[in-house]
Formats: structure tokens, C-alpha cells, sequence
């Protein structure tokens, strides 16, 4: 879902600038009303959360809880390259830590039981499609909404940029498209931030996918 970023960051920003949010009140201050409802499930995303022995494209599942820990592959043919763990480190920890999520690096990886690592990141190509950078899918489904253990697949040869990794973790902890959103918006809304397919290697979370990781966790 990666291509060669073609618009400037500046026309990025005045493209966000024009959105308009709504402050609502609540009993703990003022919050920003979601642009659109794009974590699963959606009225227009309703499929059940269900196991996958590989990618199948039909992204359907939050993670189990807001403690969210993580994994990536560091030997065999699905090894992560140093700078590939960087950016998955940065991403995790500077664009999904501040959000209401705790995010954690786990150092020993459960693969089986009732408290799996939430997210494993692999890099490997097998069951993408030739134009797909990357793809999430649920290894062990919680229950019909919730995942236990998701793995997130970007091909080599330089796909795992901060957009990309940002994209397929945001569909690990629940975030869609714009087409599943309600009310949906294009795929290419920039206030879907680094949820816009296709995705650019800057992109990162911005205020409406914030917003619904914060409102779900």
C-alpha cells in the first residue's frame, strides 16, 4: 500500500487544517469529535473477527486490550533488517505510545495460550498481492470482535516505512479504510493520516485515528 511520496508535507498540512472538528463536552473536559468512525466494527465493516492461517485482505479485528505488546521476527527467513527494526521501534513507540494504548516491546514472544504477544511483525512477501507493501491478518481470534495475536507482513527491499508500518498496525488495534468508515470517506482522505491507501512513507496518526484508538481503548 506504499508509493513514492508525491505531495508536500506543506499542502499535507493546510489539507488538515481545513478539516473542521467539533468539541463536545464530557465529565473529564472537551473532546474532539471523530471526522469519521473508521475502528472496527462499522456499519459499513461488520464481518466477524475470525482466525487466519494467512492474509485473506479482509481486515476485521481490534487487538484484545490497550495493553498492546509486540514482537518482530529476528532470525530465518522472515528476519527483520536493522534499520527495518528501527522504524518498527518508532513507530511503536513515538506514534502509537502516546496514544491510549501501553505499548511494549516483548522480549519473549508467547505464540500459543491464552496471552499471546498482540502484534508480530515479519517481513516477508508470501500471500501479498503484487501491488499490496504490506497486510495484517489475525492468527487467533479473541472472540468475534477482538484478536489475541495478529501478524503484520511487509515484503523487503525497503517497504517498511514509517507510513506503511503505521498503516498495518493501525488495522492490527482496529482502524479501516475510508470506503469501511461511517460515514465513509475516500480511501485517499488526508484526515485518515497514515490509514489513506495508498500510503506515503511520512504518513503518521493523525487527530481522527486518534481519536478512536482513544475512544476503544
Amino acid at each position: 500500500m506504499s508509493r513514492t511520496p508525491a505531495k508536500r508535507l506543506s499542502l499535507k498540512a493546510i489539507c488538515l487544517a481545513a478539516v473542521t472538528f467539533t468539541t463536545v463536552a464530557v465529565t473529564a473536559g472537551v473532546a474532539w469529535a471523530a471526522y469519521t468512525d473508521n475502528m472496527y466494527p462499522t456499519q459499513n465493516q461488520l464481518s466477524s473477527c475470525r482466525s487466519e492461517s494467512g492474509p485473506d485482505g479482509d481486515v476485521t479485528c481490534q487487538t484484545d486490550n490497550s495493553a498492546l505488546n509486540y514482537y518482530m521476527d529476528g532470525s530465518g527467513t522472515n528476519m527483520l533488517e536493522t534499520v527495518d527494526r528501527n522504524v518498527v521501534t518508532n513507530v511503536l513507540a513515538n506514534i502509537y505510545g502516546p496514544t491510549d494504548l501501553t505499548v511494549t516491546y516483548d522480549t519473549t514472544p508467547a505464540f500459543s495460550g491464552s496471552a499471546e504477544t498482540d502484534i508480530v511483525f515479519e517481513e516477508s512477501a508470501v500471500g501479498l498481492s503484487s501491488s499490496a507493501a504490506g497486510t495484517t491478518f489475525c492468527n487467533n481470534a479473541a472472540d468475534t470482535r477482538r484478536c489475541d495475536q495478529q501478524y503484520v507482513r511487509i515484503r523487503g527491499g525497503g517497504y517498511y516505512t514509517t507510513g506503511v508500518t503505521c498503516h498495518e498496525t493501525g488495522h492490527a488495534v482496529g482502524l479501516l479504510h475510508g470506503a469501511q468508515a461511517a460515514p465513509r470517506k475516500s480511501n485517499t482522505d488526508e484526515a485518515l493520516g497514515c490509514m489513506e491507501t495508498p500510503t506515503d512513507s511520512f504518513e503518521v496518526l493523525d487527530a481522527n485515528n486518534i481519536e478512536n484508538i482513544n475512544a476503544t481503548y
